[in-house]
């Protein structure tokens, strides 16, 4: 969901999922669920989160859209047969649904997408009038310091020869340009707000190679030599690793999203 096509390493993000999975419990909480809604998951990615959302919903069902394909398949191991779950490969500004949805359920997803007009009219286009848009991303400041630190180490041989045309892999907006983007598409009762998450992952290399610098490790592995692409990949992350310091400390900041399809 970035300028460059990139399949995720699904299995290793659902190892390491558990923040995702935190701030995804405290999203779930402000939906207000009866139990009987039809739900999209806006970026489902592994099914971690997804089966948490299955659980306030008992009576209703879940449709679960990702654009890679890893994702949607190890959500389909993840869910198995519950009937109250399917799962589609498709890009979240091309979403179009078979059905309208009651609500609509992000977590950590819409900073990947870098059209967010286009992203947040799709969404509109997908929910019932009246139907909810709860979701969190990342925002404005997030991850600064560990991002210009990585920056730093980008800049460096022999990585720079490779990264230097890489685009910036992601969208971090403010409350402010989120809101306007949102009634531009249609949504009214629009609340957006930026909340400050710090977090220290318990497996630094895997979260950092999974979550943090997969776009980097992506983006070193097509552009560098063959026979020097995965020790680049490797170097890269130890470098990085090394100047952040042990533990790990992320300093996350998340925009959340409510907003009413109007």
């Amino acid at each position: 969901m970035s300028t460059r096509a990139l399949e995720w390493d699904a299995a290793a993000y659902h190892r390491v999922g558990s923040p995702q999975e935190q701030w995804a419990a405290e999203i779930i909480a402000r939906m207000g669920l009866t139990g009987d809604e039809f739900v999209l998951d806006a970026g489902c990615g592994s099914g971690r989160v997804t089966a948490l959302l299955l659980e306030s919903l008992p009576s209703g069902r879940v449709i679960g859209v990702d654009s890679s394909e890893a994702m949607i398949d190890g959500a389909r191991r993840t869910l198995g047969a519950d009937p109250r779950a399917a799962f589609v490969c498709q890009s979240l500004t091309e979403l179009v649904l078979d059905e309208p949805v009651d609500a609509i359920f992000s977590c950590a997803v819409f900073h990947h997408i870098h059209d967010h007009q286009r992203l947040f009219e799709r969404l509109h286009a997908a929910l019932r009038t009246g139907g909810r848009l709860v979701a969190q991303c990342g925002g404005e400041g997030n991850i600064d310091a560990f991002r210009t630190l990585a920056d730093e180490v980008a800049g460096r041989s022999p990585y720079a020869e490779y990264l230097a045309a890489m685009p910036a892999p992601w969208h971090y907006a403010g409350p402010k340009d989120t809101a306007t983007r949102l009634a531009s598409a249609g949504f009214a009762s629009i609340s957006c707000w930026l909340e400050d998450k710090p977090t220290v992952p318990a497996d630094a290399r895997t979260f950092t190679e999974t979550v943090l610098l997969n776009y980097h490790s992506d983006w070193l592995r097509r552009a560098a030599p063959p026979e020097a692409a995965d020790e680049l990949g490797r170097a890269f992350i130890d470098e990085v690793l090394a100047e952040a310091g042990s533990p790990l400390t992320l300093d996350y900041v998340r925009l959340n999203i409510d907003a009413t399809a109007a």
